[in-house]
């Protein structure tokens, strides 16, 4: 089997929490999950000229990832986010504007490889400015039509809309999504169902060809429409913190899909990744053999 190549799409940003800087933004943790995991994840960002930059690439670079598709802008701050985490590991974010990602460009490197990507990856929060939301949409449309397009909802604060969610989910292929944001789609979208049902209503909806529901502890659910599977989750002893698990849940999933594996082996190894991640702190920690 050939080595899959996968991109991921939006912001770039340092997370910041008791006073510990980490590289994030869920495009990037996915591209690097997407790495480490043995495929090659591509990340597609925009950077300011300052410190964390050229940290940002430092950082990237030391974890395997090729960093040609990341763009460097003169005028605006490398993002970053100041992040909470409550008694259950579980962060909360607060966003400042008008920082690089906001300015995302798609640069001459990633025109020169698009053809060859198996998949992308791309959320809503990158898409609170117009000038980035028409360059993922732009990028979205010029791909080939074999290029599976991930969206992976990851709602923040009031950065979406009826109308972001509703002209992304008409570019996706796969869904990704958590509980919570599966009972804000049913509020925006106008439908009353949930859990399993909900998944339906989406996966038919848009014509998916898979939907994705995570549910914290409870585990997650895998659906097709003809197939799904239903994980109850993977006890974890010890939670460090939550930031990058769902991430490092959507690339496992992604590349179990592109190999044609069955769903519940899928939803298997994704939960699976997902608990260790959850053990570790920070977004992207080393991923063991065992799980790769």
């Amino acid at each position: 089997m050939k080595k899959l190549t996968i991109a991921g799409i939006g912001e770039l940003l340092w997370d910041i929490y008791q006073e510990v800087e980490e590289i994030g933004g869920a495009p990037i943790n996915f591209t690097y999950h997407i790495t480490a995991l043995g495929a090659k994840g591509i990340p597609i960002s925009t950077i300011g000229r300052d410190d964390r930059g050229k940290k940002a690439i430092a950082e990237l670079e030391k974890r395997g990832l090729d960093v040609s598709a990341i763009s460097v802008v003169d005028n605006h701050a490398t993002g970053y986010v100041s992040a909470t985490i409550d008694g259950e590991g579980v962060a909360s974010y607060n966003f400042p504007d008008k920082v690089a990602w906001d300015h995302l460009q798609v640069n001459n490197y990633v025109k020169m490889i698009q053809s060859k990507l198996d998949a992308v990856c791309f959320g809503s929060l990158a898409q609170r400015s117009k000038g980035s939301r028409v360059a993922i949409y732009r990028f979205l449309d010029s791909l080939n039509t074999q290029t599976v397009r991930v969206f992976d909802v990851n709602l923040r604060q009031n950065f979406y809309s009826r109308k972001i969610i509703e002209s992304s989910l008409r570019r996706t292929d796969i869904l990704k999504l958590n509980d919570e944001e599966l009972q804000i789609l049913a509020r925006l979208l106008d439908f009353k169902e949930t859990g399993k049902e909900g998944l339906t209503v989406l996966v038919d909806r848009y014509n998916l060809r898979m939907a994705i529901l995570t549910r914290g502890s409870n585990g997650s659910v895998l659906m097709t429409p003809n197939n799904f599977s239903d994980h109850p989750g993977i006890a974890t002893s010890h939670i460090v913190d939550t930031i990058g698990a769902g991430d490092s849940f959507t690339a496992a999933t992604t590349i179990g899909y592109l190999q044609g594996l069955e769903l519940d082996d899928i939803n298997e190894k994704a939960n699976k990744l997902a608990a260790y991640v959850c053990s570790q702190q920070g977004a992207m920690p080393s991923i063991p053999e065992f799980l790769k």
